[in-house]
């Protein structure tokens, strides 16, 4: 296995998503995966989630994450969206917790319905990695398309720093049609420690998906030494005219931020918990962070509008995912990198 994009390995891995035959929007058009078979499929866990595991004849392991399956279960994770810290401890159950380390930097934060996604599935991928290393599978392939691609991004921080897998384990990580998992810091950690080309995010450069959640910065959100950090001691120094005028005006720029930024953790924070409780009884609330600075991660690959793409996938004003669907990857994939993958 090696490293940065491949496109005909890229390929490969849209075809073991297309068959997920109970996610409703993927039909199988196209070819079977060449020289790799599906070993193990995961039960349904969490807030429907799902994942499977292939095998490559070159005796790489594929980490497959299914998306959103189109339910209102799976559709309130991706609204699940407050922000948690990216270390912690999340209570599933009266029996089970879930302890979790995403990144080393404590200002690191993530999507907390993505995040329960992961713990639902974290501790039977741990399991299948150790048990197929000791068949002789030391490289690991993490995929996933939407949803998937985002929960692939926080699977392999969370592997990175569990230390419950061999330390050898090689792990390459293609995150296609992903929306933002975390803030900034997380992309900074994200891509640190995927560096060199192990941490990918495929975009087709007209799919909305990729560009949710919604996103705040706030003076909150830069890094500790800045210079919103201490404003009013700044402004002291200035004449009492110009220090009430700079004021009133910086209030207005810094207030309307933060508020939209904790209106959005009250509604996809704590009131979506409510509904997520109703699901799993016996998981406990989260705490939330005052922030909603969600940023894209990953070295990007970016599949860009060619000639013959608008006349091919038309938006009629109706089919909003036209942009986010296989085929339209599969289709920029084939016609940029001139690999044939059917």
């Amino acid at each position: 296995m090696s490293p940065h994009f491949d496109a005909a390995e890229y390929g490969e891995l849209l075809k073991m998503v297309d068959r997920m035959g109970d996610t409703p929007w993927t039909k199988v058009k196209t070819a079977a995966p060449r020289d790799a078979e599906l070993v193990y499929r995961s039960p349904e866990v969490g807030l429907v989630n799902r994942w499977f595991l292939w095998r490559r004849k070159d005796n790489v392991g594929i980490i497959v994450i299914r998306g959103t399956n189109g339910t209102s279960t799976s559709w309130l994770e991706n609204f699940y969206a407050g922000m948690i810290p990216a270390q912690g401890t999340l209570k599933l159950s009266d029996s089970t917790s879930f302890p979790y380390r995403l990144s080393e930097n404590p200002r690191t934060y993530v999507h907390a319905g993505w995040t329960l996604g992961l713990a639902a599935m974290a501790p039977d991928i741990v399991s299948k990695i150790n048990e197929y290393y000791r068949q002789g599978v030391h490289e690991f392939i993490i995929f996933g398309h939407s949803q998937g691609g985002a929960i692939a991004f926080l699977l392999r921080s969370y592997l990175q720093y569990a230390g419950n897998i061999p330390k050898d384990v090689v792990l390459k990580t293609y995150c296609s049609a992903a929306p933002k998992p975390g803030n900034l810091y997380y992309a900074y950690d994200f891509d640190y420690i995927t560096r060199n080309g192990w941490g990918l995010r495929v975009v087709n450069a007209q799919d909305w998906v990729a560009e949710t959640p919604f996103s705040f910065q706030t003076t909150r959100d830069f890094n500790a030494v800045n210079p919103f950090s201490d404003v009013k001691g700044t402004l002291k120094k200035q004449k009492f005219l110009l220090r009430v005028a700079l004021g009133y005006t910086y209030g207005r720029l810094d207030r309307p931020s933060k508020r939209a930024s904790r209106r959005m953790q009250r509604v996809l924070g704590k009131m979506a918990y409510t509904r997520v409780k109703k699901i799993l009884p016996g998981y406990e609330r989260p705490e939330f962070v005052q922030s909603h600075n969600y940023m894209p991660a990953g070295t990007p690959v970016i599949l860009y509008n060619i000639p013959g793409y608008d006349e091919r996938f038309h938006f009629d004003g109706k089919n909003i995912f036209i942009h986010h669907m296989l085929e339209p990857y599969s289709w920029l994939l084939e016609h940029v990198y001139q690999v044939n993958i059917h």
